[in-house]
């Protein structure tokens, strides 16, 4: 049992570490945004084009991605989730091996059948 609960501790402790890079991604990202908006309307950068927004735009995409990750992707595909696909491309495996068997076994009879003087 003692196993089990550090492997759930381990688990709360990964998940708390990821929501907490997201949450800082997050607030980095409005910072970021605000600073780069800024720099794009009162600063002379090269340009007078607003790449400000393209660059926000893309580090928001970033961003869904780092959230879609986080809550969605790794909620539903954990420690859990990993072990019950591995058991069961262990079983398909062990099928398909017993079906080979099975018809090596048939083949073989069938051969030494049709071998057998008369």
């Amino acid at each position: 049992m003692e196993k089990e609960q550090h492997e759930l501790y381990e688990y709360a402790r990964k998940r708390l570490n990821q929501k907490k890079r997201l949450y800082f991604h997050f607030v980095l990202l409005i910072l970021g945004s605000i600073f780069l908006f800024l720099a794009n309307h009162f600063l002379v950068f090269g340009y007078t084009y607003n790449w400000s927004i393209w660059v926000i735009t893309i580090w928001a995409f970033l961003f869904i991605l780092h959230f879609i990750k986080i809550f969605i992707t790794d909620r539903f595909m954990n420690k859990n989730w990993e072990r019950e696909q591995i058991s069961r491309l262990v079983a398909l495996q062990q099928k398909k091996i017993t079906e080979f068997q099975v018809q090596i076994e048939e083949e073989e009879e069938e051969e030494i059948s049709t071998n057998k003087p008369q």
